[in-house]
């Protein structure tokens, strides 16, 4: 807690405290959003100036009552950090918006520094972890945001201790690498409240340093690998090329296990 407030960024959540939503990882409130707060978009560019953030990151409750998923609020918001602080760092932590590439532009149009979009699991866990979401349709997201901003920083990230196996938890890699990933997040699913899906596992420290050196073998520009990592915790560090000091971890690499 120290060392994030300790530095100039911080993550701001849009567009309401309720989600549309009801993944089971996830605490936040599920249920009918309020409309949109017109006032949003400059009221976090006054803060973040306040602050005198130079990394700002703005993620969101997803929206699937929304015409656009929230879109046009992300890029509204995007403009008045720019405005307000036009030498700061913006990075976005997007829902999938359906899968519709109209949003996806809309909030890509704005130019963000970085655009994250999370798988959160493996492809199995979907129909449990994230059950109104879609594999497939995650990794679509991150390739059409590659395609539609090759100079785009894509980022994205996800959960261990869910029951994944290793096996999987590779495929998952490739598939990201695949898609266009740039950067990259892996750390350990706590249980948030007794509603939520319960830890399967506590992976072993020397399991996310042996991810790390293997998803940088695949190509992944920076890898933040580590059981207290999250989304936004080390974006600055991803985006200024900075890892970091690393502790030192021992053990061999888990055993690949089939599907």
């Amino acid at each position: 807690m120290g060392r994030c407030f300790a530095r100039p960024t911080a993550t701001f959540m849009i567009l309401g405290s309720h989600c549309t939503r009801n993944c089971g990882f996830c605490s936040v409130v599920s249920g009918h959003p309020a409309p949109p707060d017109e006032n949003e978009p400059d009221n976090v560019a006054a803060a973040a100036a306040e602050l005198g953030l130079r990394y700002v990151v703005v993620t969101s409750v997803t929206r699937d009552d929304l015409a656009d998923g929230g879109a046009r609020h992300f890029s509204r918001t995007i403009e008045a950090i720019r405005l307000r602080l036009p030498s700061a760092k913006v990075e976005v932590l997007t829902p999938d918006f359906r899968g519709d590439r109209k949003a996806l532009g809309t909030v890509l149009q704005a130019r963000p520094d970085v655009f994250n979009h999370n798988v959160e699991t493996i492809r199995r866990l979907y129909p449990s972890v994230r059950p109104a979401a879609d594999y497939r349709r995650s990794l679509g997201v991150l390739r059409a945001a590659k395609d539609m901003a090759p100079d785009l920083f894509v980022k994205s990230g996800f959960m261990l201790g869910l029951g994944e196996t290793p096996a999987e938890v590779e495929r998952l890699l490739q598939d990201l690498a695949k898609a266009g990933c740039d950067f990259l997040t892996i750390g350990q699913y706590l249980q948030p409240t007794r509603m939520n899906l319960p830890v399967v596992e506590y992976i072993r420290p020397e399991v996310f340093e042996d991810l790390r050196e293997r998803s940088l073998a695949m190509g992944f520009r920076f890898v933040a690998s580590g059981p207290l990592v999250r989304s936004s915790m080390n974006a600055d560090e991803m985006y200024n090329g900075d890892p970091g000091p690393r502790p030192a971890v021992s053990g061999r690499a888990p055993a690949e296990e089939d599907e």
